[in-house]
């Protein structure tokens, strides 16, 4: 089934999603597109059902096609300072921020968000696998982060970020338990029994 190109008639939509959330180090990252009202495409989909070389492809395709697209970010020390849930509005809000076309309507992926001045918005369950602007986002807030996590990965190579992107795996915690915590770790988060 293919996916939705719009919520309503004429509002001008952004689809909003996050990455990261689950993670134990590095930044949460959104991301808000706005793609044209009869846009079509048949292999776009939430990020997670595609493979890496798949959301490669269609990030360089949304870019292009997208009438405006945005990628920010919330460190992990506001993500420790904040929560990962308000962390997550924080990086969303950024996105719309940064967005050279003003949007009418977001879209948000998910049950909860946090309302984005003068700007109207509809949050969505499982928006990702509904909507095409809001898969859009999924793979550009994806793809972004697992390039910041290969990066951090090349100062910090036993934690597996360029594979695991900091998500919590055997091998992670394997490595915390074996040389701690690194300063992009999410200190609020249950990192085994490294910090007490």
């Amino acid at each position: 089934m293919s996916l939705q190109s719009a919520y309503t008639q004429d509002l001008i939509e952004a689809g909003l999603d996050e990455a990261g959330r689950g993670c134990l180090a590095g930044p949460v990252v959104a991301a808000a597109v706005i793609l044209p009202k009869d846009y079509k495409h048949t292999s776009l989909n939430d990020s997670k059902q595609l493979t890496r070389s798949e959301r490669e492809k269609l990030r360089e395709e949304i870019q292009k096609d997208a009438i405006a697209f945005a990628v920010a970010e919330a460190s992990n020390s506001e993500i420790d300072q904040v929560n990962i849930l308000n962390a997550s509005f924080l990086a969303m809000h950024r996105a719309v921020d940064n967005l050279l076309v003003i949007p009418q309507m977001l879209l948000i992926d998910g049950n909860r968000f946090k309302p984005y001045p003068f700007i109207a918005h509809t949050c969505i369950v499982k928006g990702d696998t509904k909507f095409l602007s809001i898969a859009a986002a999924s793979i550009l807030a994806k793809t972004y982060r697992d390039d910041q996590m290969e990066k951090l990965a090349k100062d910090f190579p036993h934690y597996g970020w360029e594979t695991n992107a900091a998500y919590p795996t055997k091998a992670h915690y394997q490595a915390l338990e074996k040389y701690g915590i690194t300063p992009h770790h999410r200190r609020t988060f249950r990192l085994g029994e490294i910090i007490k």
